[in-house]
């Protein structure tokens, strides 16, 4: 096995070791307080979704009265979930489904429900240093596309139209994709979907989209919450078998930061979940994605239509 990094490996790794210096700075005089800091740093994932959710739950705790730090664009889970359970991090907005797959280390199922997904998140976290909030109405789940065209030449609606043309397709989606139980390895368990080639791109962004539009790629992993769906001549083919569980957005939040905090915490961030709806999501992504507004621009103006 090689032993080279990628330059977003070295990166990633410096993010986190500045965040743990910045941590332990304050440690000297700031003691009493959670995590050693009077400050909520609130994480995100590697793609534009999770940035701008991060922003909302940020400007909502801001608007609050707490101090807030940004930590957006951490990477995937391998690297953000660690920083959550150490404190490096200390709320991160998930999605459900995929949070008990990847805490539970694939030991517990995440089901279509969310009810049941959620009671078991909370059962995957008993004795860790995390805990779960409230579930938002918004749901984005990892959505399997082609073309129109590419649809209509090969007569695809659903997902498993695709047994028996997959093996001279290629795939395009986010690079761990080959090893997610939601993307490539559950297409395979419950599709039996094998394809001809796999082209790591990117989380459900535009280099999956213009791989898709310009025929380097026939079938993508996007989300369910993409603009693009609507717009740009793509095709979301149905989930008929149900691989993909409940995946409302869910905050992850350090237990320490809500024993230090409290109700008034929950209450506030459990209100903000509870207003979020999966059209909010899809307006929110329309604004950024087009250019129309800023992440932090999208966020403000939604928070303050919410408060009116």
């Amino acid at each position: 096995m090689a032993s080279h990094r990628p330059m977003g490996f070295v990166v990633l790794v410096s993010m986190l070791a500045v965040l743990s210096a910045c941590h332990a700075a304050r440690n000297d005089h700031q003691a009493g307080s959670a995590l050693r800091d009077d400050a909520i740093t609130v994480g995100s994932f590697n793609f534009a979704e999770s940035e701008l959710l991060a922003e909302v739950y940020s400007q909502a705790l801001t608007d609050g009265g707490y101090e807030v730090r940004r930590a957006f664009g951490l990477g995937p889970r391998e690297f953000v979930v660690p920083a959550l359970q150490s404190g490096l991090v200390e709320l991160v907005p998930e999605y459900a489904g995929t949070a008990v797959e990847f805490l539970s280390r694939g030991a517990s199922e995440p089901v279509a429900d969310l009810g049941a997904t959620h009671d078991a998140l909370e059962r995957t976290l008993v004795g860790s240093r995390v805990t779960a909030l409230a579930s938002a109405p918004a749901r984005d789940a990892n959505a399997v596309v082609v073309t129109e065209r590419t649809a209509d030449r090969l007569g695809l609606d659903r997902i498993s139209d695709l047994a028996t043309v997959a093996s001279g397709l290629s795939f395009g989606g986010p690079p761990e994709c080959p090893n997610r139980r939601f993307c490539l390895l559950g297409l395979e368990a419950t599709y039996g979907l094998t394809f001809e080639e796999f082209v790591p791109l990117d989380v459900g962004g535009p280099l999956t989209r213009q791989a898709l539009e310009n025929g380097n790629v026939d079938v993508g992993l996007l989300f369910t919450t993409d603009p693009a769906l609507a717009e740009d001549g793509l095709v979301a083919l149905e989930d008929d078998r149900d691989l993909q569980p409940a995946e409302n957005v869910t905050p992850l939040v350090n237990r320490e930061v809500v024993d230090r905090w409290g109700n008034q915490l929950v209450e506030l961030v459990d209100g903000v979940s509870r207003d979020l709806t999966t059209q909010d999501l899809l307006d929110l992504n329309a604004q950024v994605e087009s250019g129309r507004a800023s992440i932090a621009a999208a966020a403000a103006a939604w928070l303050e239509e919410r408060a009116a």
